[in-house]
């Protein structure tokens, strides 16, 4: 019977659902497959460490890692070879040990492309606005890119860290606007990506002001935790189609697995768990 050991290396993970979420579907395949968390703030370490747990972790036999925030671009340094979305992206959430080599891959960007082609099936693409440039925003811009996005305007609390990430993507139909000029861009925008922690349980409130809301603008939030945000409550209240971040969840899961195993994994059958964990 073939066997995986894999982990996840972040902050504040202990109730991350990929652990169960990876090994549930492992055991529809009839594979066995142990995943575990390494918690750098139980470890008492930053996200430096995640560069030296990787090391470790192949010298233990380790078959590969998810890599979650903050350590997302710290472990680029540790990596033998960065597949070239990741290496667009600058940042990684899924190493893979194979040949004696490291590799690097970013699976949160297919992740949220095939979470907004299943929830938000033909939303316009013609302008969005996306809150957030770190890890998890770089990947969501590189998703609409490929998802067709005629533009997109991507907004950070620290505008520096926007243009940085414009200047990555190399897109022309990306880019970077002043927070100022949000009540404007919404205002014309098909569409508002957020994808920064606010709405969080450990961050509640709402990323924008609930009256820049309209019926018909769609809204997607990447945290799943609450799966209902303040966002996305008062986008729904309004009238406004929405997508949780469950699906990214379970798709970018999905594709991590496939990278791990070789193995196809039943991407409904992993919503369903991902259903049964969230009710929990």
């Amino acid at each position: 019977m073939a066997s995986y050991l894999i982990g996840l290396i972040g902050s504040g993970i202990g109730l991350s659902l990929s652990p169960l979420l990876h090994e549930r579907e492992a055991d529809c395949h009839g594979v066995r497959y142990l995943y575990r968390v390494i918690d750098i703030d139980v470890l008492g370490v930053d996200a430096e460490a995640a560069g030296d747990l990787v090391r470790t972790g192949r010298r233990l036999g380790f078959d590969g890692f998810n890599i979650t925030h903050p350590c997302k671009q710290t472990v680029l340094t540790e990596v033998d070879e960065l597949a070239s979305d990741a290496a667009t992206l600058g940042a990684v959430n899924t190493i893979l040990f194979a040949g004696g080599r490291t590799i690097g891959h970013n699976t949160d960007w297919t992740g949220f492309a095939r979470a907004f082609t299943r929830g938000l099936p033909g939303a316009p693409l013609r302008r969005v606005v996306q809150l957030g440039a770190g890890g998890a925003g770089a990947a969501v811009a590189y998703a609409l890119g490929t998802l067709g996005a005629e533009h997109v305007s991507v907004i950070d609390a620290e505008p520096g860290r926007a243009r940085a990430l414009v200047k990555r993507l190399g897109n022309a139909r990306v880019e970077a606007a002043d927070p100022s000029e949000l009540p404007d861009l919404v205002r014309n925008a098909d569409g508002l990506v957020h994808a920064t922690p606010t709405g969080m349980a450990h961050s509640p409130g709402m990323p924008l002001p609930a009256g820049l809301l309209r019926p018909d603008l769609w809204v997607a939030d990447i945290v799943y935790r609450p799966m209902v945000t303040e966002l996305l409550h008062e986008a729904g209240r309004r009238g406004c189609r929405t997508l949780n971040g469950g699906g990214m969840v379970v798709f970018q899961a999905a594709d991590a697995f496939h990278l791990f195993t070789g193995l196809e994994p039943d991407t409904e059958r992993m919503f369903a768990h991902f259903t049964d964990l969230i009710r929990a």
